[in-house]
This record gives structure tokens, sequence and C-alpha cells, in this order.
């Protein structure tokens, strides 16, 4: 979940280091030599900078700040923070496992990435707004025949004891707007020059929404398998 300046949000322990911040532009179709489609999401990812190092010493734990984006005021408490580092539009925190490699001022960029890496994104899911459990926790619904007039109801939310509703059950209600971690998306094609990164699949948000990438320090190759049609019997 992307949050702004004022909160901060620890993600997964990382141990290959590999992360950072991206848009959300687009869905594309990327060719593979074979002529077969792998369906993409183009991310623009960073740079980011290191604003902050936290370590066990000092605040109990250790993770990396980093700032991403551009903003044009900021309070005189983030200014005396980024200590001229940047206007950052967002901070984010990543905790990692070896601090040595990381200090004040340093840059992250998409150039560690591989191509076939595989990594977890995380966004901010569409809101949907009030939803129905048919839609919102996929109900099957009533039967369509016999004298149903209401087939997407919920049906029975409880019973004469405890003579309440169960906390937790599964009814209609707010649906989206919370944050969602897609595991495991392959990095299809990486673009230095122009800070692009191609991942496999969808990833949740809308268009211009930010994400977090963090790599999984797994490479595979680029597959697609292929789906043979069955003869129909004559």
């Amino acid at each position: 979940m992307i949050l702004p300046v004022k909160w901060l949000v620890l993600v997964f322990c990382l141990k290959t280091m590999k992360f950072t911040i991206a848009k959300k532009l687009n869905m594309s179709s990327y060719f593979l030599e074979s002529g077969l489609a792998i369906p993409v999401t183009i991310l623009h990812a960073g740079p980011v900078i290191v604003t902050q190092i936290k370590s066990k010493e000092k605040d109990k734990y250790e993770a990396v700040q980093v700032g991403y984006g551009k903003k044009k005021n900021h309070s005189k408490a983030l200014a005396g923070h980024f200590k001229g580092l940047g206007n950052f539009a967002v901070l984010k925190e990543f905790k990692v496992k070896d601090l040595a490699q990381f200090e004040v001022g340093k840059k992250i960029d998409i150039a560690d990435f591989q191509v076939g890496e595989m990594v977890h994104v995380t966004g901010i899911m569409k809101g949907r707004g009030f939803a129905g459990a048919v839609k919102r926790h996929g109900f099957a619904g009533m039967p369509a025949s016999h004298g149903h007039d209401k087939p997407r109801a919920v049906g029975s939310i409880g019973q004469r004891f405890p003579q309440h509703v169960r906390k937790g059950l599964r009814m209609a209600g707010r649906m989206g707007g919370v944050g969602v971690t897609v595991k495991n998306l392959q990095i299809v094609d990486i673009d230095p020059k122009r800070s692009l990164i191609a991942v496999k699949g969808a990833v949740p948000g809308h268009r211009n929404g930010l994400v977090e990438i963090v790599s999984t320090g797994k490479i595979k190759d680029l597959e697609v398998k292929r789906t043979e049609k069955k003869e129909k019997k004559k």
C-alpha cells in the first residue's frame, strides 16, 4: 500500500535488497519471437532516493526509508528531514536484513532488476462501492427457478443461538479500496532509458496509481503454455 509522506508502512523483509516504487501506466501485449502474445502491465519505476536508514540500536528495527516523486511544498520538519535530497511526494519503508548496502542519498533504479525475475507487486485495489455477496464473495446465489424472487440474496445469516449475527460473517458491504499484493509476477521486459518495466499479468490499482515492486530473488525463463484445441467428435 502506498501512503502519503505523513504515513509510513513496512513491507516484506527483503533478502535480495531489490525494491522500488512505480506508477501504473497501462496494460499492453508483449510478443515473443515465436509469435505468442503475453499480457503485460507497463510500470514507470523509480528512481527512489534513500532518505533514512533505521537501525536496531536507534529504532528497534532495521529498514530503509526511500522517497519517490515530487511535491512543491513541505513543512519545515520534512524539509529538514530530507536534508536537500529532494521534495518527495511519497515516503516508504522497506524492511531489510543488511543495511551495509545502503546509505543516505543513494539512488535506486531499475538497473538491478532482470528480465525473467519474479516480483511481488502491492497496490491499492480499485474501489467497487457497496457490493452484494455474489460480487464481493463469489456466492452462487439462489436457484433460478421454483419461485425464488431474490436470486442474489445472502440467505441465512444465523440461527436461534447465539441470537445475533456472528462477527466476520460474509455479507454485502463496501468492496475494494484496500491494499492488495499480487505475488510471483514475472518481469517480461525492461527499458532502463525510459524507466519502464513490463510485468506479466495484471497489477492492482487504477492508472497512474502507485505500486511497490519487491523482488523474490528467483529468475525463470519466459514461458507461455499453449492450449491445444480438442478436435470435436463428428
